[in-house]
């Protein structure tokens, strides 16, 4: 099995990346218009290159089809026809995300709604500007005939999860659902343990494990979307540096734009996005693409919630502060965190027929 798959991509990175002690790895593979695009519309084409604003976007793993958008907007010339000239850093299992932004190593990351949260309470001066992500990926995941039927079923069976599970969704599910403590069991992020218990449930990716679970073992686990159940962090997160959002809206909203335009080109056509994220990480197959593209539809990832109307990157001071709330009553926030510094709404909400058009 490829080292894309042993370990739960995300999982491993997107709660820790407050941890600045950690240090910072350099990006695998830089992904640009002019280094790696295919041919771009005339349009795009008109604007000279040494006239594009530089934009760097980090990601928080390796290429895959959770990044696909952002590729797309490269590999179609969107972000070019938005006067930008973008570079996507790869990251991976030793990229703190927090440190290349504020650092200034990037201009934009990937990030994640309990994260930018808790960068508030650091008070680390970066906001999200863009919610790509509806739905958090998040699921759990448990044998088939076992009686386990709802994620209530779960309850005081043993489930392996990762030790950043403590300070983002454990709590929720102990608040929520009675889940103890005494459930956890260590998550290697390896399949195996599971595979061996059937009683047992795991952590993962719905656009990764159930897969990979079905094709060692030969049956279709149970999977448990978190997002449905009541654990609505936003996920795949644009993250600005505080200072970028009021000296330079501009770049922003333009940064912000194409990258929409570019996830609804990639949900309709992924083609173009796909070659350069096999060209940015090779281990990545044509199948894996697929399977993450369905599950996006499947769930409605990227399209429901408010995006069905305000457009893909939705996001409204309710769902925050439903987030907030909920998250507080596990320990997972402070009281008197001001969650609205955490984010920024002037960005998006335009509506799906203006990032269509």
């Amino acid at each position: 099995m490829s080292n894309i798959y042993r370990i739960n991509r995300r999982q491993f990175l997107k709660y820790s990346s407050l941890t600045l002690g950690s240090g910072i790895v350099a990006a695998c593979t830089n992904i640009s218009n002019q280094a790696s695009s295919p041919k771009t519309s005339p349009a795009s084409n008109s604007t000279a290159s040494d006239k594009l604003d530089k934009v760097t976007y980090g990601t928080n793993w390796y290429a895959q089809a959770e990044h696909g958008g952002f590729y797309q907007a490269i590999a179609t010339g969107i972000y070019q026809k938005h006067g930008l000239d973008v570079t996507i850093k790869s990251g991976g299992p030793q990229v703190n995300g927090t440190q290349l932004l504020m650092g200034g190593a990037v201009d934009f990351f990937m990030g994640y709604g309990v994260d930018a949260i808790k960068a508030v309470e650091a008070g680390i001066p970066k906001m999200t500007v863009a919610a790509i992500f509806q739905k958090d990926p998040l699921v759990l995941i448990a044998h088939p005939n076992t009686g386990v039927k709802t994620l209530e079923d779960l309850k005081g069976k043993p489930i392996f999860v990762s030790a950043a599970a403590n300070t983002t969704y454990w709590p929720f599910l102990k608040a929520k659902y009675g889940f103890t403590d005494d459930q956890k069991r260590p998550y290697n992020f390896n399949p195996g343990p599971f595979l061996a218990d059937k009683t047992s449930a795991q952590q993962g990716y719905v656009t990764s494990e159930p897969r990979i679970i079905s094709k060692q073992a030969g049956f279709e686990p149970v999977v448990f979307l978190l997002a449905d159940y009541g654990y609505i962090p936003y996920a795949t997160t644009i993250e600005a540096k505080r200072e970028l959002v009021e000296k330079n809206p501009d770049l922003v909203q333009r940064f912000v734009d194409a990258s929409i335009k570019g996830w609804y080109s990639y949900l309709e056509n992924p083609a173009p996005g796909n070659e350069l994220i096999k060209k940015d990480n090779p281990e990545m197959t044509d199948e894996q693409l697929a399977y993450g593209l369905q599950k996006f539809k499947e769930y409605g990832i990227l399209t429901s919630e408010d995006a069905e109307k305000l457009g893909i990157g939705a996001m409204t001071e309710a769902r925050w502060q439903s987030l907030f709330d909920t998250m507080a009553k596990g320990g997972v926030f402070k009281s008197d965190t001001k969650v609205q510094n955490a984010f920024s709404l002037k960005f998006v909400n335009q509506g799906v027929k203006a990032y269509k058009s």
